[in-house]
């Protein structure tokens, strides 16, 4: 799986990354166990933060019943069944986060949209020092098609996920898409893409750079806790703001 280089990268690495976990989530439209493109860049990715002591894990939304609605749990809002409490759960214990999608129409899949939409409804809730629940995390994306769109469909991901409180690193999208219009896809015999350096390269840099900015976060506690939190803004404190109410 990883290439001469990649493996050298990871055997003189001098971090130490095993107390990080790494959540993949694939919004292919395949269920289990159907082949999933998205899956095989995800791999790549897997394979080098697994080779550095990371704890890894893959799901697919799509193999869930996941309500829409943008609240934690949507039983709560005429739905009968939601899956999503329990994915929030292993969202909530990684300290970096990876959608993975497949392009339609030039867009994210309708999956991943639904995906964001219920991490979305969790943003709101606070961690420990008052931030909001996604503070201390890092986010990335990793893309496949046969069309265009890749750095459409990253720009949409990362700033979605920055908005919700992960911290993007630099170069944290990677993607792979074969000629304009009907072709192979990235697994498919003949395409070229496990092969392709670009491709490569950049996943491996976006890897990487999750795992040092995860680091650094984890290092230091998360991101540090002034000037940001819910908790003490709803109490009436204003930072740096003058509070008329002591004057």
């Amino acid at each position: 799986m990883l290439n001469e280089l990649q493996t050298r990268w990871c055997d003189e690495s001098r971090w130490d990354f095993s107390d990080l976990k790494a959540l993949f989530l694939n919004c292919t439209l395949k269920r289990s166990p159907a082949l999933s493109h998205t899956e095989g860049l995800i791999r790549l990715s897997r394979a080098i933060m697994e080779k550095n002591g990371v704890a890894t894990e893959e799901l697919r939304p799509v193999d869930h019943e996941i309500a829409y609605g943008v609240y934690g749990d949507m039983t709560e809002h005429g739905w009968d069944k939601d899956d999503w409490p329990a994915i929030f759960e292993k969202v909530r214990a990684a300290d970096i986060l990876v959608l993975g999608t497949p392009i339609w129409l030039g867009e994210k899949s309708s999956i991943c949209t639904k995906t964001i939409e219920r991490l979305y409804a969790m943003s709101s809730d606070l961690n420990d020092k008052g931030q909001y629940a996604y503070y201390g995390r890092v986010g990335g994306c990793l893309v496949t098609g046969n069309e265009d769109g890749i750095k459409h469909c990253a720009m949409n991901i990362l700033y979605s996920l920055q908005h919700l409180g992960y911290v993007v690193p630099p170069q944290a999208d990677a993607g792979w898409i074969g000629e304009a219009g009907p072709g192979p896809s990235y697994l498919d015999e003949g395409s070229g893409g496990p092969t392709n350096d670009f491709t490569n390269r950049n996943t491996t840099f976006m890897t990487w750079n999750l795992l040092h900015l995860a680091r650094m976060l984890k290092d230091a506690g998360g991101v540090p806790a002034h000037g940001n939190q819910r908790s003490e803004w709803d109490a009436g404190c204003r930072f740096d703001f003058e509070n008329p109410e002591y004057r």
